[in-house]
C-alpha cells in the first residue's frame, strides 16, 4: 500500500524555505530536515537523542510527529448510515 506524501504546509512546527538546505521541510528556525528526525528515530534514536545532537526540540519534534499521526489515520466514519431497504 502506498500512502500519499503528507501535507507539511499544515503543520505548523515547520517551513519551507526555497533556497534553504535544498528546499526541504524543516523545523521552524533551524536548518534541521524533518526527514532527518524521522529517518533517526526509524534507526532507534530516542527524542532526548535526538534534542541533542540536533538543532530540535521536543516540542517540535512531538509536534511533527502528532502531525504526520493525525495526517495518516483514517477519516472517522460517517455518522449517516446508509438506508436499506
Amino acid at each position: 500500500m502506498v500512502s500519499a506524501p503528507l501535507d507539511w504546509s499544515q503543520c505548523p512546527a515547520v517551513e519551507r524555505i526555497p533556497g534553504k538546505v535544498g528546499g526541504a521541510w524543516l523545523f521552524k528556525n533551524t536548518r534541521t530536515p524533518v526527514s532527518l528526525v524521522f529517518d533517526n528515530l526509524e534507526a532507534g534514536m530516542t527524542i532526548e537523542e535526538i534534542t541533542e545532537q540536533y538543532a530540535v526540540t521536543r516540542e517540535q519534534i512531538n509536534a511533527a510527529l502528532e502531525f504526520a499521526a493525525r495526517s495518516a489515520a483514517p477519516p472517522p466514519p460517517s455518522r449517516i448510515k446508509a438506508l436499506t431497504p
